[in-house]
């Protein structure tokens, strides 16, 4: 490994710059991030199972009696899916991740809930006119860069029936200060969250403020490995940004919830916000 070299790389990117790595088709990141996913002691990859139960009771006070198909895009391994399934509804997840969604088929099965799952990156949805609601949670939104935002939306568009709603919840312009951006941090250890073996981990995170953007930079070094470098592009939005957003994609915003997130004294809860939009 050159420093010099190495120096180069962990340097502010320029915006939306691709890193040289992905962590979802990774078979050992994944085995890591569902260990997350089902992790009742945080939330680093899906929230506790007292707020997604909060935040499905929530969602069901948008829909009446004859809106019953629901779209769950990153559905991960399906926990949202399982609660609405067990509330009556036709409910179809999607994720790209085949760990996670083969941990949901299963999962589903034994719990006998006729949940249907597609493995699928869900810029490449296909359905049309099928859905009452789709759903997109875990801020999943905000970390599609503009043309793949607008890529996702025509696709949610194109889902849901006649008046049907998308709900969905983003941060908000209080994210960078909760964050604590710019931050830097490293760690050397042996078989962790990157990979099997020893690595050095360089972690960075940078605030792109004119796009209210958030990087969050992960440089992974190991011999005899070139290095990987993740980096995960992370929008925040006002509530003006959003309603014009979907406005140009034939979206009206209906409701938005602050406070849905219980208060876990780390400040995160203040920095999410959920929107409701019908299709118009």
């Amino acid at each position: 490994m050159q420093i010099s070299s190495l120096l180069k790389t962990i340097t502010k990117p320029a915006l939306y710059e691709p890193g040289n790595a992905s962590m979802w088709e990774d078979d050992h990141i994944s085995h890591q991030l569902l260990k997350l996913h089902l992790n009742q002691e945080c939330d680093a990859a899906s929230r506790k199972r007292v707020t997604i139960e909060r935040t499905v009771q929530w969602i069901e006070k948008h829909l009446d009696t004859k809106q019953k198909s629901i779209l769950d895009l990153g559905c991960g391994p399906g926990l949202y899916c399982e609660l609405l399934a067990d509330h009556g509804y036709q409910v179809t997840g999607v994720d790209f991740s085949k760990r996670s969604i083969d941990y949901a088929r299963q999962s589903g099965a034994q719990k006998g809930l006729p949940i249907e799952y597609h493995l699928s990156n869900y810029l490449d949805l296909t359905f049309e006119n099928q859905f009452d609601l789709v759903i997109i949670i875990f801020c999943d939104f905000d970390v599609l860069v503009p043309n793949d935002r607008t890529r996702l939306l025509n696709n949610i568009h194109r889902a849901l029936k006649p008046g049907g709603l998308f709900i969905f919840d983003t941060l908000n312009p209080k994210a960078p200060a909760v964050m604590t951006i710019p931050d830097k941090y490293w760690e050397m250890v042996d078989d962790g969250f990157w990979k099997m073996g020893t690595y050095l981990a360089l972690s960075e995170s940078f605030h792109y403020e004119e796009a209210n953007v958030i990087l969050q930079q992960h440089v992974v070094c190991s011999e005899p490995d070139q290095c990987s470098v993740y980096r995960f592009w992370t929008h925040y939005y006002q509530y003006s940004s959003i309603v014009h957003i979907l406005d140009e994609e034939g979206f009206s915003v209906e409701d938005t919830c602050d406070d849905l997130l219980p208060d876990d004294g780390s400040g995160t809860h203040d920095m999410v916000t959920f929107y409701v939009a019908r299709k118009i």
